[in-house]
């Protein structure tokens, strides 16, 4: 068999190489459909575009396609004879925004490939019978349209909302109530067992092995697809009932009409996942609240002219993005100020591009006073001394007394960031010209 790349052979797109139907028509072959050379090299171009870091044997992710030329064909004789045996996960710790850390296990980028290759094949059969109103980790899908969905019932007079968290999901998953649901679909059983095999490939944590009896880490190609296959028995279970909710990955609302009827939903939803699905729900943090308190993915609701809902941003998102935008101009940092603007720049556009749904350009405008006024400071404190203050405030148009006055104020950064005096002299065009770009300006972009 030829190796999994080649320099004649291309792969157009990251789609499944054949759809769902033709899979279940060919379940006998669905091993071959997963190692096939068209959805191999699939595979690897996204495992090499997602870079990502080394698993636990330093491979890194440009240095796959090489490493498949020498030993795809021992691998994947491995593969078939079922000896095959993935690496341990690297266990990363990354901080929460709750201050608490969370797990994240990183794949060698040859159990990424395969993981990926697998997904590939997999998700078609799985993804056309998941409900609509799952969003998570799924083609055509976002975190947007889960919002936009969530603003929408609430708009119907759906004003409760039941907020159900998952106490550590991804690592309690049980690994047989999981591959019973996946068995459901799939029937070729060395597949299966490949899947069974990632899922107990333990972790390597400060140079030591650990074995996995449950659970399934976030950060391999597969899990996304896992987590969605695990609670497909909980969106099926509401959906039948005729409940409005919304689930993207292990966040799940549940919209209803009354309060009352929100807390005997969230009694029924705690009995099917821990019970049917053996999860476990955390108890202090699966609440019930008004759509005007409840929040999903970051973004928050409110109402405006008795009916209509519009989206904002949570509170808890919009005070780490301050606190960011305070870490990014503080006074502390020495850097240069283009690189200070390039790293904000950066900031600002990603985050506006996940909350450009929005609806508060007024906060934004205001916010972006604060903004302007955190680079003022820092540009005071870079100018030092009087005399060069004064020099620098002359050439910006301020008169002569007014420059000499407060160019030799003892007032603090602070102070003087907020004064008429440098509001006039480093006013918005100033901050345009140095090419900042503004967090309603960066809204406007979107609309």
């Amino acid at each position: 068999m030829e190796p999994v790349v080649s320099s004649s052979s291309s792969a157009r797109s990251d789609e499944p190489v054949v759809s769902g139907d033709e899979l279940r028509e060919q379940q006998v072959d669905l091993w071959e459909q997963v190692f096939s050379r068209g959805n191999l090299l699939v595979a690897l171009k996204r495992v090499e575009r997602n870079k990502g870091s080394a698993g636990v044997d330093g491979v890194e992710a440009h240095e796959l396609r090489a490493w498949c030329h020498e030993h795809w064909r021992e691998t994947r004789k491995s593969l078939d004879a079922g000896t095959y045996v993935p690496l341990p996960v690297r266990q990363v710790m990354i901080p929460k925004p709750d201050g608490g850390q969370r797990m994240l296990g990183v794949p060698s980028v040859l159990d990424r490939l395969i993981q990926q290759a697998l997904a590939q094949v997999l998700s078609p059969i799985f993804d056309e019978g998941f409900v609509p109103v799952s969003f998570g980790f799924r083609p055509g899908k976002s975190a947007h349209d889960a919002a936009s969905m969530a603003r929408e019932v609430i708009e119907q007079g759906y004003r409760w909302v039941v907020e159900v968290d998952l106490d550590a999901f991804f690592d309690r998953v049980n690994h047989d109530v999981l591959m019973s649901r996946v068995a459901r679909k799939v029937k070729d059983k060395r597949v299966l067992k490949l899947v069974r095999k990632y899922l107990t490939a333990g972790i390597m944590a400060q140079g030591v092995r650990r074995e996995t009896v449950e659970g399934t880490p976030q950060g391999s190609p597969l899990s996304p697809l896992l987590s969605n296959i695990m609670l497909d028995d909980f969106d099926q279970e509401f959906w039948s009932r005729g409940h409005r909710f919304v689930r993207y990955a292990d966040d799940i609302r549940i919209f209803v009409r009354s309060k009352r009827a929100a807390e005997r939903v969230l009694g029924q939803a705690t009995k099917v996942l821990e019970q049917r699905l053996k999860l476990k729900v955390n108890r202090q943090k699966s609440v019930v609240n008004p759509a005007s308190v409840a929040t999903l993915l970051g973004f928050g609701f409110y109402f405006v002219k008795g009916r209509k809902v519009r989206i904002r941003v949570a509170p808890k998102a919009w005070k780490r993005m301050k606190q960011r935008i305070r870490d990014l101009t503080s006074r502390r940092w020495s850097v240069s100020m283009d690189y200070r603007i390039g790293e904000l720049n950066k900031y600002v556009r990603g985050w506006m591009g996940y909350f450009r749904l929005a609806s508060t350009y007024r906060k934004f405008s205001d916010f972006d006073e604060w903004f302007r006024r955190r680079l003022r400071q820092i540009r005071w404190k870079e100018w030092k001394l009087p005399r060069t203050r004064v020099a620098n405030l002359r050439r910006l148009g301020v008169v002569k007394d007014k420059a000499y006055q407060w160019g030799n104020s003892s007032r603090g950064y602070w102070r003087v960031a907020g004064s008429p005096i440098l509001k006039r002299a480093l006013r918005n065009s100033y901050w345009d010209e140095l090419g900042v770009v503004f967090f309603r300006r960066a809204w406007d972009r979107f609309q």
